[in-house]
């Protein structure tokens, strides 16, 4: 059973309905919407990367990790971060490889895009903070490895919150092919594909990201200020071929490293997720996004699946971030 629920998103009616007040009144809604942010910058080495990442909220308190996708970056929570902080998380946005200030450690660490590395980052990074287990939230790249953690680490996982739902693949389930006009949503994953592709993305990176973001949010009236926020995080020197070989791995058109094998072919038998989940749609996501029937059964646990309504799209956490921010909550009272 699905459970899906309809979300508006409304910040006002969130504070009054977790009771986020100080002093006994409402924080006010427009102030935290001009001053957002999702925290304070901080780096640390972790596996092959020196991660950059933003923390908010009080250092003991219980850990959410919040994961962007692409092309985005930690600004996607710049509104849901200070919500959770200020009801005492403590809140874990990182840079993905390839984002923003993250950079690998060694020039001779591969490029590698794949799935299970992204995972592995995560785990890295829990670990040098000494987390034991958190929250993970995320959309698109990050909501595919929130997902693999929550499959593979549960005892990581305290519970998940995932836009578009169940996103775990596989080479081989990728090979394929799908009807004609599911195969035209992913046109920019076939232009990878090629050596113009890669050209071109690095040549018009941001000009493609900013098409991407009205394309996959067609009702989303960001401005340029808030765009070239986010923009800044491709200037890192192995975004483009970080982001090529993702979606080259994805079709098995490039490799991916010997040490993920044992973890891909686990994710190629579609794992279930069995902590407390729930999962997250816009009703105008235009990007590709798979229907939440066809993944309801692979979250064993306790589930819910919630609809953001009122034209919200792909970025749903920066959208939306109320609706996100309260499904953390609502997962954060759940009893396992």
């Amino acid at each position: 059973m699905t459970h899906e629920e309809k979300m508006t998103p409304s910040r006002r009616r969130f504070l009054a309905e977790t009771g986020l007040s100080v002093g006994g009144a409402l924080l006010a809604v427009e102030p935290l919407r001009a001053a957002s942010s999702p925290g304070e910058i901080k780096t640390v080495d972790a596996g092959v990367l020196n991660v950059a990442y933003a923390e908010a909220g009080p250092a003991k308190g219980p850990a959410v990790i919040l994961l962007h996708g692409w092309p985005y970056d930690i600004y996607s929570f710049a509104e849901v971060s200070p919500l959770l902080a200020a009801v005492g998380y403590r809140v874990i946005t990182p840079y993905l490889r390839g984002y923003g200030a993250t950079r690998f450690l060694s020039s001779e660490t591969p490029r590698n895009g794949q799935q299970a590395a992204l995972a592995a980052d995560t785990i890295a990074l829990m670990d040098v903070l000494g987390i034991e287990s958190a929250i993970l939230g995320g959309f698109d790249w990050g909501a595919r490895t929130a997902d693999i953690v929550a499959a593979l680490w549960p005892e990581r996982t305290k519970a998940l919150v995932s836009v578009s739902g169940y996103l775990i693949g596989s080479q081989s389930g990728n090979r394929p092919p799908l009807p004609p006009q599911a195969e035209l949503s992913w046109w920019y994953q076939f232009y990878f594909a090629t050596e113009r592709g890669q050209a071109g993305y690095e040549k018009y990176r941001k000009e493609f990201s900013r098409l991407i973001w009205q394309t996959a949010s067609p009702k989303w009236k960001f401005d340029d200020a808030t765009f070239d926020r986010s923009a800044a995080a491709f200037d890192n020197p192995d975004h483009v071929a970080i982001v090529i070989h993702n979606y080259r791995w994805r079709l098995g058109l490039a490799e991916g490293e010997p040490k993920f094998d044992g973890l891909e072919k686990r994710l190629a038998e579609g794992p279930g997720i069995p902590v407390p989940s729930i999962t997250l749609e816009g009703d105008a996501n235009g990007a590709p996004h798979p229907d939440p029937a066809s993944y309801a059964k692979r979250f064993t646990g306790w589930y819910r699946h919630r609809v953001a309504s009122g034209g919200i799209g792909h970025n749903l956490p920066q959208e939306a971030p109320e609706v996100f921010a309260k499904a953390v909550l609502d997962l954060g009272a759940q009893k396992n």
